[in-house]
Formats: C-alpha cells, sequence, structure tokens
C-alpha cells in the first residue's frame, strides 16, 4: 500500500523491506521507525522461513536521513533513539542494504547496522550532522570507524563532506558496486548465495562474530566454544548431497 512507511516483500525465503517515502527521499520519521520495529519483531521470530533481509530505499536514493521538518516541530520523540538500528544490527537473519542515490547521516548510520552494503554507481553517502548542529545518536561514531577505520571517518564526520560510490568502495564502506540500474541484480546473487548457504550456519556465525566482538582472542574462543550450537539439523542431507555428486 502507498501510504506504508514500510513495505515488505517475501519469496523463497527473502524478505524485502523498503523505504517509502519516495517524494521525501525516504526521510525517517517517528511512523518510519515504528513500522521498522513491527517488522524487525516479526523477522526476529521466523528465522525458519526467512534467511535473508534486504533494506532498500523506493524511488529516487535510498534514504536522506532523519526527516529534519518533523525534527523542527517536536523534540525528538523515542522511536528516534537507538533501540530500534541497534535491532536491525541483531537481527538473526543476514542483512543487506542495498543502496542507490543519497545515503545521509541517519541513513548512513541505517546502512551501518546491516551486515553488508552493496551500492551501484549514483550512490553518495556523507554524516552531515555537524551541518545542523547535532551529535550521531543512532551508532555513526563506532560503527562508521571500526568499518573504514577512525582516520576516514573522522573526516566524513568531521567535514560532512560526500563521498561518491567509487571512494566508498575504496575505503571499504560498500561491500559491492554495480553500474547504475544493476544492484537489484547484484543484490539478488548475492541474496541467492547466502539462502542456498545453511542458514544455521550463517545465524551463527553472525551471533558468534557480534558476541566475539571486542574481546581478547582467547576470551573470545572460550566463548564460541561454550556456546556452539552444533550442526545444523540439515548437516547430513548437505554432506549426503556432496557424495553423491
Amino acid at each position: 500500500m502507498t501510504g506504508e512507511r514500510i513495505l515488505r516483500e517475501d519469496a523463497g525465503g527473502l524478505c524485502t523491506l523498503t523505504l517509502n517515502r519516495p517524494d521525501k527521499l525516504n526521510a525517517l520519521d517517528t511512523e518510519s521507525f515504528e513500522a521498522l520495529e513491527a517488522h524487525l519483531a516479526a523477522l526476529e521470530t521466523e528465522t525458519d522461513r526467512i534467511g535473508c533481509v534486504v533494506l532498500r530505499g523506493a524511488g529516487r536514493g535510498f534514504c536522506a536521513g532523519a526527516d529534519l521538518n518533523a525534527m523542527g516541530k517536536a523534540p525528538v520523540p523515542p522511536t528516534y533513539k537507538p533501540g530500534v538500528i541497534d535491532r536491525l544490527a541483531v537481527l538473526p537473519q543476514p542483512v543487506i542494504a542495498a543502496v542507490h542515490g543519497v545515503c545521509l547521516t541517519g541513513a548512513l548510520e541505517l546502512a551501518l547496522a546491516c551486515d553488508v552494503i552493496m551500492a551501484d554507481a549514483s550512490a553518495r553517502f556523507a554524516d552531515t550532522h555537524g551541518a545542523w548542529g547535532l551529535v550521531g545518536a543512532w551508532g555513526m561514531a563506532q560503527r562508521l570507524s571500526r568499518r573504514i577505520g577512525t582516520a576516514p571517518a573522522k573526516r566524513m564526520m568531521m567535514t560532512g563532506r560526500s563521498i561518491d560510490a567509487t571512494e566508498a568502495q575504496r575505503l571499504g564502506l560498500i561491500d559491492g558496486l554495480a553500474a547504475t540500474g544493476e544492484l537489484d541484480a547484484l543484490v539478488a546473487g548475492l541474496a541467492q548465495e547466502i539462502l542456498a548457504n545453511s542458514w544455521h550456519t550463517n545465524f551463527a556465525a553472525k551471533r558468534m562474530m557480534r558476541e566475539g566482538e571486542g574481546l581478547p582472542l582467547a576470551q573470545a574462543l572460550m566463548q564460541d566454544r561454550d556456546r556452539y550450537p552444533g550442526n545444523a539439523p540439515d548437516h547430513a542431507e548437505r554432506l549426503a548431497r556432496f557424495t553423491k555428486r
């Protein structure tokens, strides 16, 4: 429906969530966050039928960030706080951000909470918090610096300048780059590779890496062993298919 802030489409184990305010470049307001949280809450319970999630934007761009007009009319509401984006980051399923056009500030924080960021040549990335006298509250300082390194993150955050898709790829901000108009095919191919792998393994790998982040190696290894989930339910079937080839 056109009035929904976020559209959901499921097919073959893949869930596609589309930010759906194209007339506002998908700017994030309270309703957007409420809709995203509702979808995430549902996906957390659907690990038996959804093995991968794609987050994309409708219209001319991925997302222009927080809706500054809405911010100017009222205090920042509770749903603007980082809990929703943190919930996206810990979703059991692998999440791919598919970025075309603008990906600015709060939208960049949203993309950084995804496991993989794919983009096409039209993509532009920036952190413009400083232009408005704001301070990122959705994980910008921590996630951006961990992804591209402290010095490049400082340059982006302290200048507000925009970088194009080629520079984003050079910095390691994005994981794959498509020609303009070919992003959907690139993302679909990656999603199918993820879905063909064991979902059990993918979910475990995502959790184990997240839980071990920042720990000394010995402690992280011990935690992995203590919380080892065992083989997938279809482990024997997968092995049998391999031996019959």
